[in-house]
C-alpha cells in the first residue's frame, strides 16, 4: 500500500509541474555544465530539456562527472563516471560507467554485479523562449541505452542483459520571481529498465513519467545553491522476480555551483528513496540514501 501510494503521488506532482512549465520568464544563469546520475544535463536522476554547451557548427569541450551512491547493506554502493559533449549547439552525447560494490546481505547481494555501461544522446527540438516567446519551455527528445547489466534477472539467468529508454521532456525556467529563479521539468519515458537498471530489467516497456522542481538561492562569494526535488516513476514489475513490486524513486537534492559566471565545476549532495520492502520478507532497505555528485566542464 505505501509504494502504491508513493507512486500516485508521484504521477500527482506532474500536473502542477505541467501547469508551471507554461509560467513566462527568462533563462537564470543556472550552468548547464552539470551532469545527472547517468551522464545527462539534468538534476540528480532525471535529464533537462537543456543539453551541454556547444557552437552551432561542432563539438562542445567535455563535461566530465563522478556520482556515488551509498545505496545500503542489501544492494551496496554504486560509482558513477561520466563523460559528456554536445553538439551543434542543440545535441549532446556520452557514456558512463556504472561501477558496483557490492554489499553484504547473504542471499540478496549476489543479486547485484560489478557494473554495465550506459550509452545516453539527447536533441534539443525547441528552444526555450523560442520566437520571443517568454512563455515556451525548451523540449528535446533522448535515448538511454545499457548494455552488460547483470542485476537481479540477469544474475539470477546468470547471463548479462539490455535495457533503454526513450523519452520527451520539456524545462522552464522563470526568474519573474526577483532573486528567486525557479526550474521546473516534466517528461515522459517508454523503458523496460527497473530503477536505471540498478534493479535490472523490468518484463516489458512501460510509458513512465518524470519531472522536478528547483529554486535558485545566492551562496557566499558569489556563488549559487540549488535546492530541488525529482520523481521518477518505476516500471511495478521486475523481470525474473515475480510479485516484486518497485516504488517511485524520489530524490531531495542541493547542488552547489562556486562560480555561476563561469560554470565549470558543481557539486551536488542528494537523498535518495529507491526501494524499501519490494516482497514480503524482502526489504532492500534502499530508502534514504545519501547520494553526491561531481561535474566538471572541461
Amino acid at each position: 500500500m505505501q509504494q502504491h501510494y508513493r507512486a500516485a503521488v508521484g504521477g500527482a506532482l506532474a500536473l502542477p509541474l505541467f501547469a508551471l512549465l507554461f509560467a513566462a520568464g527568462n533563462p537564470s544563469p543556472l550552468s548547464a555544465q552539470s551532469l545527472n546520475w547517468e551522464g545527462q544535463t539534468g538534476v540528480f536522476i532525471t535529464p533537462l530539456a537543456y543539453t551541454a554547451a556547444s557552437p552551432k557548427s561542432g563539438f562542445g569541450r567535455p563535461i566530465v562527472a563522478y556520482h556515488y551512491l551509498d545505496a545500503g547493506d542489501v544492494l551496496g554502493g554504486f560509482h558513477q563516471a561520466s563523460v559528456t559533449a554536445g553538439l551543434l549547439g542543440r545535441a549532446e552525447f556520452g557514456y558512463t560507467r556504472d561501477l558496483h560494490q557490492e554489499g553484504g546481505t547473504p542471499g540478496l547481494s549476489p543479486l547485484w554485479s560489478r557494473g554495465f555501461n550506459i550509452l545516453h544522446a539527447k536533441v534539443n527540438l525547441v528552444s526555450e523562449n523560442a520566437g520571443k516567446n517568454n512563455w515556451l519551455p525548451a523540449i528535446s527528445i533522448g535515448a538511454v541505452g545499457r548494455t552488460q547489466v547483470r542485476n537481479v534477472g540477469g544474475a539470477i539467468r546468470k547471463q548479462d542483459t539490455t535495457n533503454a529508454d526513450f523519452y520527451v521532456v520539456a524545462t522552464k525556467t522563470v526568474t519573474q520571481v526577483k532573486g528567486l529563479p525557479l526550474v521546473f521539468n516534466l517528461g515522459y519515458k517508454a523503458t523496460n529498465a527497473s530503477v536505471f537498471g540498478l534493479a535490472g530489467n523490468a518484463p516489458a516497456y512501460k510509458g513512465r513519467l518524470f519531472g522536478a522542481a528547483a529554486f535558485v538561492l545566492k551562496g557566499p562569494a558569489k556563488s549559487q545553491i540549488v535546492f530541488g526535488s525529482e520523481f521518477a516513476q518505476q516500471p511495478r514489475q521486475v523481470q525474473d522476480l515475480p510479485g516484486a513490486i518497485v516504488p517511485t524513486t524520489i530524490t531531495y537534492a542541493a547542488r552547489i555551483v562556486p562560480l555561476p559566471e563561469r560554470s565549470k565545476f558543481n557539486v551536488d549532495f542528494g537523498v535518495a528513496q529507491a526501494a524499501g520492502s519490494v516482497l514480503p520478507g524482502v526489504n532492500l532497505r534502499a530508502r534514504h540514501q545519501f547520494a553526491l555528485g561531481v561535474s566538471y566542464g572541461l
